[in-house]
């Protein structure tokens, strides 16, 4: 268990003084979101019965209503996006620096990334964005978290659109040894055959792997697991493990988690909504904000210890 930083502490401190600072930059940010959220709604009135009296149509009133008043809250929280994610710089760097990790707004992929889209944890997409990534080591051993944004354009003409694919966070965890083989878990049924049931053997990566039975019957409902190396799955997804797994969506609030054992790192997927968003215009939920991120940090923080810890009355195959 990680020793998690206290928020009154923190608030005393630097950061404190940093936030009283952002209080006038806060009010102007409001009263600009407000006028061009005013402007939004009387622009989708007038604009919309305009549209009624030269087309007699409800269908484009209501449409040319929609599209206006969506592009004025757009419009309105443009505003107001370059001062949240100041504060949630700040707040989530402060969090950073306490567990003697680094936060950044910005994100650049790595080995990671790669290996998840190779081995096919993603669905393909066309466009990917990446932000608040949090980095560094717990204990001796690398730890990194990052949100993920995959689009894929859809459809076509007037129709063609960006549609997300997958939204939710990236984590990479090392391990005190490298694995033998490489093993995927994800959800059951995604590789069919033909004519029905599930493939034996796919080919992922380059990487021929093999669908490995598991011992528990509520794990099976839920996930497949494939390997080059059947008796290391089997170790690996033992059932402490699978539980540990699970924790990991409990702690992002997420779905649909998949992971891959590789080299010497697990790097899991799951489906979440915005992760840390400790940034607000107003000054009274910074506390509530941080306490919040350090609870969501700290739970992941600790979930990556545990799964260096070797599940019990299991064997563990020689080192590499």
């Amino acid at each position: 268990m990680i020793e998690r930083p206290d928020p009154d502490a923190l608030l005393a401190g630097p950061l404190g003084e940093w936030l009283a600072g952002q209080q006038s930059l806060r009010d102007e940010t409001r009263a600009t979101v407000a006028r061009r959220r005013r402007w939004g709604i009387i622009g989708a009135v007038v604009l919309g019965a305009l549209a009624l009296v030269l087309f007699q149509d409800i269908e484009a009133t209501l449409w040319v209503g929609m599209m206006v008043g969506g592009g004025g809250f757009v419009w309105a929280q443009a505003a107001a996006q370059p001062v949240t994610n100041a504060i949630k710089g700040q707040i989530n760097g402060a969090v950073a620096r306490a567990l003697e990790l680094e936060f950044s707004l910005a994100c650049t992929t790595g080995e990671e990334w790669q290996l998840a889209c190779g081995y096919g944890l993603l669905p393909s997409f066309d466009r990917e964005d990446f932000e608040d990534r949090w980095s560094g080591e717990l204990g001796s051993l690398p730890f990194q978290t990052y949100e993920a944004h995959c689009q894929e354009w859809r459809g076509s003409g007037k129709n063609r659109r960006l549609e997300t694919v997958f939204r939710g966070a990236v984590l990479s965890v090392a391990f005190t040894r490298r694995f033998h083989g490489v093993t995927l878990i994800e959800g059951d049924g995604k590789r069919k055959r033909w004519f029905g049931g599930e493939k034996e053997e796919v080919t992922l990566n380059g990487t021929p792997m093999q669908r490995c039975d598991m011992v528990d019957p509520a794990f099976e409902d839920r996930f497949t697991v494939w390997s080059n190396d059947p008796v290391e799955a089997r170790y690996l997804v033992h059932p402490e493990y699978i539980e540990r797994l699970s924790a990991v969506e409990t702690a992002f609030a997420g779905k649909n988690l998949r992971a891959l054992f590789c080299g010497g790192s697990l790097i899991m997927l799951v489906e979440t909504g915005d992760q840390f968003e400790s940034g607000s215009l107003d000054a009274s939920d910074d506390r509530v904000r941080l306490i919040q991120t350090i609870d969501q940090f700290g739970a992941l923080a600790d979930l990556a210890h545990r799964l260096n810890e070797a599940p019990r009355g299991n064997f563990a195959p020689a080192s590499a």
